[in-house]
């Protein structure tokens, strides 16, 4: 039997809805011998937007990729679609800040090293120096910004000239426990992700696992979302939870919370990196 060479490709799309998108943009697949492996959509009746995302396979050629992005721009044009057109799998460029806490850095160094996460981590920063031999053993290059409220200024515009030089796509803030500048949140609009140990909109801000403890809850959890300049207010992407009872301490109720914070971050990350996030206006479409 001879091995098949097919290449998938990822085409994402988003803009306002009207009939005909989902027949043009299967006519143009069909044009280019693409074969549809998984499509995923919605039209939000609400707010009169369609997004869609569409994981094709097809013969390779050379220059695929750049062929089929410049044969779609006519139907991108017709219907005013915001879409991109990637090779399955590409991994996007990401720097993590991170603080004390280790967990979710650990985390994620772990799965992007065994391939779950389709990411390339360029860097790691940091506001203590605690975890620079953990990088490092991944081979990763670390750095320690320390911030204080007079160096804040220099500190973000250190932080703006490494994402520069690493060419980073996206910044993840795997508890990084600093509160980055409304200039800065709005320069990163889109492209950076924090969990917040907490399943928000609840118990914002400093130690949430003690104001929960506070309430008596019998779930706990944590939130990633993207970052704006609203302190824990930006637009969520993912969730969980864990059920806990009025047995658990302040201590049991973070101990418990740590898987959650995982998961909620890797899962924002990869989703984002795949292009199931969609953002529009102050919340997320995520199409899994």
């Amino acid at each position: 039997m001879e091995p098949n060479h097919d290449v998938q490709h990822v085409l994402t799309l988003h803009c306002p809805e009207r009939p005909g998108i989902v027949h043009a943009v299967s006519g143009f697949l069909l044009e280019q011998g693409r074969n549809i492996i998984e499509l995923k959509q919605f039209g939000d009746r609400r707010s009169g937007h369609f997004f869609m995302r569409v994981d094709v396979a097809g013969p390779d050629a050379a220059d695929l990729t750049g062929r089929m992005r410049d044969a779609f721009e006519p139907v991108a044009n017709e219907f005013g679609l915001e879409w991109g057109l990637e090779p399955l799998g590409t991994k996007r460029r990401v720097l993590i800040m991170v603080s004390k806490f280790g967990h979710c850095l650990n985390d994620l160094l772990y799965r992007a090293r065994t391939g779950e996460l389709p990411v390339d981590i360029v860097a790691v920063v940091s506001n203590h120096p605690d975890h620079q031999a953990l990088v490092e053993w991944h081979g990763i290059p670390f750095f320690h910004v320390p911030v204080t409220p007079e160096t804040k200024p220099a500190a973000e515009a250190e932080l703006l000239r490494l994402m520069d030089d690493y060419d980073v796509e996206l910044v993840v803030l795997a508890r990084y426990m600093q509160v980055l500048s409304d200039d800065l949140s709005r320069k990163l609009t889109g492209r950076t992700i924090n969990i917040h140990h907490s399943f928000l909109p609840s118990f914002k801000g400093a130690k949430p696992y003690h104001q929960a403890y506070a309430r008596g809850v019998k779930t706990v959890g944590a939130t990633a979302h993207y970052v704006n300049s609203e302190l824990d207010e930006g637009p969520i992407i993912s969730q969980q939870t864990v059920e806990v009872d009025h047995t658990f301490s302040p201590e049991d109720l973070v101990a418990a919370g740590r898987d959650t914070e995982c998961k909620a971050l890797s899962n924002a990350v990869k989703w984002h990196c795949q292009g199931r996030v969609f953002l529009h206006e102050n919340r997320t479409i995520v199409l899994r």
